[in-house]
Order: C-alpha cells, then structure tokens, then sequence
C-alpha cells in the first residue's frame, strides 16, 4: 500500500471524547510528533479531523442479492466487482474493512502491491455453515449439491472444522467467520434457532485461538449469542433479538457487538425492486425494528459495539446510511468510537482508530462538528479530505 508524508494544519482533532486544535503530521505513512521533512501540506482549517473510519462487517464479494450467483458465479467478476465496492467504500472514509464471509488471499496481495485504491484488508474466507444454515443458499425445494462458494462453505463435524479454520489461517485469514443462528438472506433456516453442536463451535475457537486469532459469528437471537459467547465466540454479528440479559453476558465474557443496521434498513427500503425473495423480506421485517435497539441494550451493559454495514449487491452504496441510524440509536460520539477504537480493539490493531503517534496516518476531515451537525458524519457532501497512510485519496 502506497503511502506519504504529510501535515494536516488547523483541524479540530477527535481525541477520543471531543475535538481540541492541533496538527496532525504523518511521516511514510504512520502518525510521527513533528513534520517530516518535505512533507505535503493539507489546509484543515475550519474542519474536523477524524481517525480514518473501520467497516468490521463488509462483503467485497457480495454482488448480487442472490446467494447462489454470490457463491457460485465467475470468480473474476466478482473479484473485479470487489475491487470497485473497496474504492467505494475508502472515498467514503472508510480506510480498513474487516471482510466477513468472502475475500481471499488473491484480492488482499492485489490490494497490498497497491493495484488499486482500496482500504486496509482484513478478510475471514467463506463462511462456515452447517448443513442447512445460513450459509446454505439451497431453497428447500431445490436438489442441487452445495459445498462451498465465494463466501461461504458447508463444513459439518468437529474434524472436518478443524481442517477448514487451519486452511483458512494456512491463507491468510485474520479470523474465522461461523454461522451460528439462521439468517435474513438464507431459505431454509428459522432465525433464531442456534446453528452447529457445542462441540462444533469449540473445534473452531479453540482452533482460531490456537493461531492467535478468534471467531465471528452471526447471530441474532438470545439463544444463538449464549450459544456462541459460552462457546468461545468473540465477535458477534448483527444480534438484533438479544435481550439486557444476554448484553450483560456479553459484556462479562469481553464479546463485541457489531450491529449492521445499513443492511435490514435497505432490504426493507429497496429490496423488493431490486429482486430481493419474499422470504428474506419476511425475515428482514421480524429484524429491521429491533437493531436499534439492540445497541443501547448492548451499550448499557458494556457490551464494546462496533460498527458494520453487510451490505449485498447494489444495495452497498447505503454504507454511509449505516452510520447515520447508528448514530440515532446511540448518539454521535458513540458511534465514532464504534466506528474507530472499538472497531481497532476488534480487530486488535493499536495502529488504527486513532490519530496518536505511532498510529496509521488515516483521517476523515469533515467540514462540520459532527457531535452538534449529525449529518456531518453521514453525509458524502461534508466529506472534505479522506487520507490514508499520509496519501490524500480525496479531497
């Protein structure tokens, strides 16, 4: 990833609770104390300065509101189609995304020999779903064989997981994604019925741990988190049926919360015209209301929330509509820090989510206070400068 030297003059600067007045100077990429030498200059006077902003729930390779052409189409295209939803994303401040379900080693070393405009890449692999789970794209009446896709893979016993998170992490994962609840975009499975044995989930944290690394899971309802937490699962997707008792059991095993809320609240806007089946959009409507409030139950007990957009085919250009009913839900200082410290504690990166020396020289100037304008943190238009690694992507 190409990066720069650079000094950001003038800006307001999130420090973690607020703004105060200082330059931001960044040598080769990284946040250093005193201007480099030669450094480019970046006017940030009568702007806001934030740490460049984490996505922890995207899809590069999520083309298409149908699962089958998602997991089964050319490769190519939708790593061509990947690359494109990855500039989308970084012009709109987000400069590291957190893959989940999809994504390979080929798009990351493309993205590291800086072929193409694209945020910090993390990536977990497809999926791993039980026979029948959530990431089973098979309709009940359909007789086809299914094993594995671009995003996710049917995967069933304690040995055979094993083997599946050991490949993944032979490849390049950062971590592990596993379905344990069924889901909005799957045919055949009920919502909130957990997914895999005990025995199942275990084989695949006690593997990820193994290698340093942890599990994502998706899930929405009480039974399915409890499943996952006491099972070693560190990273919960979506969870918008918990209750405050379910938060409070998250928050005493140190789990996160990633709501996606950009997902349910486009499905439910658009999805019928976009070709989205009738029984996602019945799922979707047992959700949609519940996300919300799902993060002020989570936040509550202390649960870390982070943020995530999981949002599929045309539907990706609502990623900035995320943040904005995120911010409604828990208000705007909330969500920057969802959006950067808790996203970096997730996904256990030190260099990300702040604009300390020593951090990634990544930034968001915006042209208004966020904290008193709330559109100011959702709105393309207040968008003035996205930096990454000291490089002015836009401006």
């Amino acid at each position: 990833m190409k990066t720069q030297s650079l000094s950001i003059l003038g800006a307001q600067v999130w420090n973690g609770e607020g703004f105060t007045s200082r330059d931001v100077h960044i040598a080769d990429g990284v946040v250093v104390d005193v201007p480099a030498e030669g450094a480019e200059e970046l006017d940030g006077t009568g702007g806001w300065l934030l740490p460049g902003l984490i996505d922890a729930h995207f899809h590069a390779y999520a083309t298409s509101m149908d699962g089958l052409e998602n997991e089964r189409g050319p490769l190519s295209y939708a790593a061509i189609n990947g690359t494109r939803r990855l500039e989308k994303a970084l012009k709109r401040g987000f400069t590291t995304v957190r893959d989940v379900a999809g994504g390979d080693i080929g798009l990351s070393r493309a993205i590291d020999a800086s072929l193409f405009d694209s945020p910090r890449y993390l990536f977990t692999g497809p999926a791993l779903s039980q026979t029948g789970g959530h990431g089973d794209p098979r309709a009940e009446h359909v007789d086809i064989c299914f094993s594995h896709g671009h995003m996710c893979e049917v995967v069933d016993g304690v040995d055979a997981l094993r083997v599946a998170v050991r490949n993944r992490l032979r490849t390049g994962a950062h971590a592990i994604k596993i379905m344990t609840s069924g889901g909005v975009f799957s045919l055949a499975d009920p919502l909130r019925i957990p997914q895999y044995s005990p025995e199942e989930v275990r084989a695949v944290t006690e593997e990820a741990a193994r290698r340093g690394s942890y599990v994502a899971a998706h899930a929405y309802s009480s039974e399915a988190v409890m499943h996952s937490i006491e099972n070693g699962v560190r990273s919960i997707e979506h969870g918008n049926l918990i209750d405050s008792a379910t938060a409070e059991a998250m928050a005493a095993k140190g789990a996160f919360l990633v709501p996606t809320l950009a997902a349910y609240d486009a499905m439910d806007r658009r999805g019928a015209e976009i070709g989205l089946n009738e029984i996602s959009l019945a799922k979707n409507s047992e959700v949609l209301s519940k996300g919300q409030e799902a993060v002020q139950l989570a936040l509550a007990a202390g649960v870390g929330v982070g943020f995530g957009s999981d949002l599929m085919g045309d539907l990706e250009d609502d990623q900035l509509r995320g943040v904005k009913l995120q911010a409604e839900a828990a208000g705007p200082a909330e969500t920057i820090r969802s959006l950067t410290e808790v996203n970096a504690a997730l996904i256990g990166d030190v260099r990300a989510g702040s604009l300390v020396s020593g951090s990634y020289g990544d930034a968001l100037l915006l042209s208004e206070n966020p904290l008193e304008v709330a559109a100011a943190l959702s709105e393309p238009a207040a968008r003035l400068a996205v930096v990454q690694g000291g490089r002015v992507i836009r401006s």
